[in-house]
């Protein structure tokens, strides 16, 4: 089976696909993150949520393969959210 795959504009890393929590409302119940700790992205973003609103969090860039739609998924750590990657077991 062939997947669509999608890269970080910020990295060129490959997004990987990753199950939206259920109290989430976003409309796809896989939305495409790009979980690169060295991403500049994510990097930058504990500096810049930390000046303007005095939190330790940053995020990481998401895409929704069905809208389209890009955006920011805030993050409180490093390893947050990660246990939602889906792991191809094709490829393990």
């Amino acid at each position: 089976m062939t997947e669509k795959t999608y890269n970080c504009p910020h990295c060129q890393t490959r997004l990987a696909p990753w199950t939206v929590p259920e109290m989430v409302c976003w409309g796809s119940k896989v939305q495409f993150v790009c979980f690169n700790d060295e991403c500049p992205y994510f990097v930058k973003g504990w500096d810049w949520m930390r000046s303007k609103y005095e939190v330790n969090a940053s995020y990481r860039y998401r895409l929704d393969p069905e809208t389209g739609e890009e955006g920011p998924l805030p993050v409180w750590s490093r390893d947050a959210l990660k246990d939602g990657i889906i792991v191809d077991q094709e490829k393990k």
